[in-house]
């Protein structure tokens, strides 16, 4: 946020579009291309070649800076070498993406596995994970998840970093319940790495998403070659039946209880948007990442408001 702009200027509907999509791409110092502001923003597709005129004026008045090839209200920080640097790990971690992502697939009753979080974005930097988006088989969300937690534990002695699995619906519940800027940027950016037909449906059932993003298409992957399993099949047909509902009742209640004791810091409104747990939803952010991006992206948007004369209703 600069603190030395003019409280005399008016911006321009498309100006207006303009700053909103990169506030909040700030956020992550995150900078964009033209191309990503159209993708990213509300700017209807016909103005597209109005952009570049806007940005301009933008560029003048020092509201918006030039990082390169990308934009950014932020002016002093190295953004374009962070980005391209980004940008060419993520290249390197897919590799890693696609071979977990197989090894998830083969585990009992997972029905599909897409990419989410910064690695969905294309850049990511040193410190970052592979967060995975699993849909699962209904009633057997809970088995899923313990066996893929417990594989990390004792396989990848409990690190995270390629094998982060914190977010599990079934595919009788694939509406997402939180509408909102950040949930529509991550699930529109989410990169499907098996099943794509349940992938396609988890489209479908949050076309919401597209009142925040109207230019951000549906991604079209192709999948990952997968081999038949006998494993996965065999386990399926063990856990099935009465003794499969119970262990599953009996995990989700054995994690809940350990969750509510762990987090005690966060209350049940928090608790229940950061670490939702129901037979068909599994969700676990404890550090609140979503509610914490949503404050500072109204922090910010309010601040630029009082130094520009525009309104943004979302």
């Amino acid at each position: 946020m600069q603190e030395n702009l003019k409280r005399d200027i008016q911006l321009s509907a498309l100006q207006t579009k303009i700053v909103v999509t990169l506030v909040y791409f700030d956020l992550f110092k995150f900078p964009l291309t033209i191309e990503e502001i159209l993708k990213f923003s509300k700017i209807s597709s016909n103005q597209k070649d109005n952009i570049q005129k806007e940005l301009d004026e933008l560029l003048t008045l020092n509201i918006v800076f030039p990082h390169g090839k990308y934009f950014s209200l932020i002016q002093a920080e190295p953004l374009e070498a962070r980005r391209e640097d980004g940008q060419k790990y993520a290249h390197s971690l897919m590799t890693k993406a696609r071979k977990y992502s197989n090894i998830i697939n083969s585990f009992p009753y997972v029905r599909s596995i897409c990419i989410s979080g910064s690695l969905s974005k294309g850049c990511v930097d040193e410190y970052g994970d592979i967060d995975y988006f699993i849909i699962t088989e209904p009633q057997r969300l809970w088995v899923t998840r313990t066996l893929l937690i417990a594989f990390k534990k004792i396989f990848l002695l409990n690190r995270h970093k390629y094998f982060c699995v914190n977010y599990f619906v079934d595919t009788n519940h694939l509406e997402i319940p939180d509408k909102n800027i950040f949930t529509a940027t991550e699930l529109l950016t989410l990169i499907p790495m098996t099943g794509l037909d349940y992938y396609s449906k988890l489209m479908e059932c949050n076309d919401w998403a597209h009142s925040y993003l109207p230019n951000l298409g549906v991604l079209k992957e192709s999948e990952i070659p997968t081999k038949s399993n006998h494993t996965k099949k065999w386990m399926e047909h063990a856990l099935s039946g009465s003794f499969g509902d119970k262990l599953d009742t009996l995990f989700m209640n054995l994690t809940i209880k350990k969750w509510k004791s762990k987090f005690k810091n966060l209350n049940e409104e928090a608790l229940e948007n950061a670490m939702r747990s129901r037979k068909y939803v599994s969700k676990h952010h404890p550090q609140q990442f979503q509610q914490l991006v949503l404050n500072k992206f109204n922090s910010n948007i309010a601040l630029m408001e009082a130094k520009l004369k525009f309104n943004w209703h979302d």
